[in-house]
């Protein structure tokens, strides 16, 4: 009778339901799994010593926080678009983290900020998400953050850190989709660090890749200066539709070309830092001439490209960090497309952005291809996809944007390829009617009368069909 008892205690077997301390709702309790586990990795670049949302963003959850209704909404709406109900809505959830985040501004307490930019942070991409008609409710939510953050801008714990970059992300992808100027200041040459999961070692051998931008870290500051110069070219036609003086129309017009040649020159120099042990594929990104025109610079630069990949690294880290070089090259090539057709109005048979076009979307497929981190092709794939023309262009374009909806499932890639198509409907239109097509876009080039409001195609047919979307 005072034998051990050979059968274990049946508390050592029962275990807790997983994800149990967010809530006692199954429905809630499988939300987060799915932020966990399958919308967290879409969003970021790196994870190599774990997830930046799961190690930053999931510590400042806490009962009704309006951080956890926030990943509620998210995860819910991401569910939604795939056809999977849930209990409580989206909706529901987004109107509880809104109300949430007030009743945190209104207390004004300092040890809350990470909390309302971690909420608000988690708002922008449920917007972008869902998002259908015409709303500036994600530029709202982006100059609320940025007045936080610059009410303690030397804020450097990790969690401050990295949500800062990721509004400046968006605060540029913004810009770009609007054609508004970004709200956040141009970020200096140089200043923007990659930025790394927590606990990685300092010779990590993806010390170049940042865990939001991927290999884009230096490129950004230019792209953000160029998100700021569709508005400084509108000014320009301004001056000229409402027939200001001469030397202001002289001073503008300066100003809008020598600030393009700054931008296409920096852009036809960068190139993005390859990790130690890392080298590029051998994805054929030539033309026909075999080399890059530019207009503004006269000068060329050959196609990028190299030997096979490196044995250094392991053949899985080497498909991922070429997915993200590919990324960002689809970004520099895009730019230059955006540069030349939306702020210096060539036409769309220049052999400029059709190259540039060309490129950004073989890099998109190339990306793709390698089954690596697709959070942020959207942009480049969007804007390079409205310029093309060749039947070889659209097939690429196409699987791409299949690819990229299949891995993302998120609404905004679907919308902006049904904007694609109808661009492509428009201006095939035109061309066999004998128009210009660039008559029905709207753009206008330096120089000109000014009268054509320099509006892309794309945003016409957005208007159009009552449809908004952001990039991101």
């Amino acid at each position: 009778m005072i034998a051990p008892c050979p059968t274990g205690s049946p508390l050592l077997d029962f275990c807790l339901p997983k994800f149990s301390e967010f809530s006692d709702q199954q429905n809630r309790r499988a939300l987060v799994d799915h932020f966990c586990n399958v919308l967290s990795h879409l969003i970021v670049f790196r994870e190599e010593t774990g997830n930046p949302f799961q190690q930053l963003v999931l510590p400042l959850t806490r009962g009704s926080s309006p951080v956890t209704y926030a990943i509620f909404a998210l995860a819910s709406a991401h569910l939604e678009y795939r056809g999977v109900e849930n209990a409580e809505k989206s909706l529901y959830f987004h109107n509880m983290a809104i109300r949430g985040v007030s009743q945190l501004i209104e207390h004004n307490s300092q040890t809350s900020r990470n909390e309302i930019l971690a909420a608000i942070m988690l708002l922008v991409y449920y917007e972008c998400l869902v998002q259908k008609g015409h709303s500036n409710i994600v530029a709202g939510h982006l100059k609320g953050a940025l007045t936080i953050m610059a009410s303690d801008p030397d804020s450097s714990d990790p969690t401050s850190i990295f949500l800062e970059r990721a509004f400046r992300f968006y605060d540029v992808i913004t810009a770009l989709s609007n054609g508004t100027t970004p709200l956040s200041a141009a970020p200096t040459p140089g200043c923007l660090l990659p930025l790394s999961p927590l606990g990685v070692p300092s010779a990590s051998p993806l010390g170049n890749v940042d865990t939001l931008l991927g290999m884009s870290t230096t490129l950004w500051p230019i792209i953000h200066r160029l998100a700021g110069l569709r508005a400084l070219k509108n000014d320009f036609e301004t001056a000229i539709r409402t027939n200001e003086t001469p030397s202001k129309i002289a001073v503008l017009r300066t100003e809008v070309e020598s600030t393009a040649q700054a931008i296409e020159s920096a852009l036809l120099q960068w190139q993005p830092q390859l990790p130690p042990g890392f080298s590029p594929d051998d994805t054929d990104c030539s033309n026909p001439t075999d080399a890059e025109t530019h207009p503004l610079t006269n000068t060329t630069h050959s196609a990028e490209g190299s030997p096979g990949p490196s044995p250094s690294i392991p053949s899985p880290d080497q498909a991922r960090l070429a997915s993200i070089l590919h990324n960002a090259l689809a970004y520099r090539h895009a730019s230059l497309v955006y540069l030349y057709r939306t702020v210096l109005g060539q036409p769309r048979a220049s052999p400029a952005v059709q190259n540039h076009a060309h490129l950004a979307i073989v890099h998109c497929v190339a990306t793709v291809g390698h089954k690596g981190p697709m959070s942020a092709l959207l942009w480049p794939l969007f804007v390079s996809a409205c310029e093309a023309v060749t039947s070889e262009d659209r097939k690429l374009t196409e699987r791409a944007f299949v690819e990229v909806d299949k891995r993302q499932g998120m609404r905004n890639i679907d919308r902006a390829w049904g904007i694609v198509k109808e661009v492509w409907r428009r201006a095939d239109k035109a061309e066999l009617d004998g128009a210009d097509g660039d008559l029905e876009r709207g753009v206008v080039g330096i120089g000109t009368r000014g009268d054509g409001g320099g509006e892309e195609m794309w945003r016409r047919v957005c208007r159009e069909m009552g449809v908004s979307i952001v990039f991101g």
